[in-house]
């Protein structure tokens, strides 16, 4: 009578090497029996089929349901994550242009003029304006301003954001602060990408700040105009400067910022600065970023309006030597610095303030 001998299989739900394919064999009596293989034996399971077989009924699709539900959740975490900078960068551009659209458009009218400029001479423009057209006027042209800051400061915030996180995987640096270089590299992506797929507003943006209301009636009407008089490559016109500007701009400014957060939180030991601490913070990010930048602002806005302030259109290099024969390099390369000395920090400050707590006001209302 033949015994049976088991030896039980510890890899059960496993993959099986060949030394365990004899998990269980029949010996007979006497020794002369055939020795049987696993995949000999009548309860023994095809060598092709699936592991999971192995295991209890329903395991292997619950873990591959939770794995998908996981992955469903990251999504859509990133998704809201994604929103929530939109809406955060929107609303903070918004603020911060509206609050010094009054003193932007000053500047703009001197950078694109040749009158020489004075803090007295800003203020006295300021005043006539007023007195000649009314109290809104000051804010002629931030309709147009607002349609293009409030896609520019969602798409450059948001893109930031992205940029972190795209950066700080491919560095290691995963949910930690990331080292100086890829920082100033994240804010000068940001910058880029916003700036490519706005330009067109801030051309028309300037147009509207320069002219009397019977040129341009509104938005629509500048880009009729601009598409049948000049042709719709002058809406890209200025594009170069406006990049290479931006560059050490958006790069400084979230440099400076993030920078300064970080300190702060290593010398405090709060993890969150006040709102006036962030407020101070902005303002010195867009005091470096924008006295970086400024001669190519200079230049930017000089091609820009060359339509239609008598300037002939010219490259770069061409327009910023004329800008330099005629009025100087600092003077000319310059003009209206102290006037961005005092709208720029303000406005920097209220936009990287308002983002950082609206972020933190979603992320609560969130949880």
């Amino acid at each position: 009578m033949p015994v049976q001998v088991s030896f039980p299989c510890r890899e059960t739900g496993a993959r099986l090497g060949r030394a365990h394919l004899l998990g269980q064999f029949w010996l007979q009596a006497g020794g002369g029996g055939p020795l049987l293989t696993w995949s000999q034996h009548p309860l023994s399971i095809p060598r092709t089929q699936s592991p999971a077989v192995l295991s209890r009924p329903g395991m292997g699709n619950g873990v591959k349901e939770g794995a998908v539900r996981l992955r469903e959740d990251a999504e859509a975490s990133d998704h809201r994550q994604v929103l929530s900078s939109l809406l955060s960068g929107a609303l903070a551009g918004a603020l911060a242009k509206t609050a010094v659209a009054p003193l932007d458009r000053t500047k703009i009218i001197f950078q694109v003029s040749s009158k020489r400029f004075s803090a007295k001479e800003a203020f006295r423009l300021l005043y006539f304006t007023y007195l000649n057209e009314g109290f809104l006027s000051l804010w002629r042209g931030n309709s147009a301003t607002m349609v293009r800051v409030v896609p520019y400061a969602a798409i450059q915030f948001s893109a930031h954001e992205e940029y972190k996180r795209v950066l700080g995987r491919y560095y290691g640096f995963r949910g930690e602060a990331l080292p100086p270089w890829p920082r100033l590299l994240a804010g000068a992506l940001a910058g880029t990408t916003a700036a490519s797929l706005t330009y067109p507003l801030d051309l028309v943006r300037a147009r509207m700040a320069v002219t009397p209301k019977e040129m341009y009636s509104n938005i629509f009407h500048v880009f009729i105009r601009i598409s049948r008089e000049e042709g719709l490559t002058t809406l890209y016109h200025g594009f170069t400067p406006t990049v290479l500007g931006v560059i050490p701009y958006a790069g400084l400014s979230f440099f400076t910022y993030e920078t300064l957060k970080n300190l702060h939180r290593e010398y405090s030991g709060r993890r969150q600065p006040y709102p006036f601490e962030r407020m101070i913070f902005g303002a010195c990010a867009g005091l470096i970023g924008q006295s970086a930048s400024y001669p190519l602002d200079v230049v930017r806005r000089r091609m820009q309006t060359a339509g239609v302030t008598g300037h002939p259109r010219a490259s770069i290099a061409r327009t910023m030597c004329t800008i330099v024969r005629e009025e100087g390099a600092v003077r000319g390369l310059y003009k209206g610095l102290s006037m961005n000395w005092l709208k720029g920090p303000i406005a920097v400050g209220i936009s990287f303030t308002t983002f950082d707590l609206m972020q933190i006001l979603l992320q609560r209302l969130r949880s």
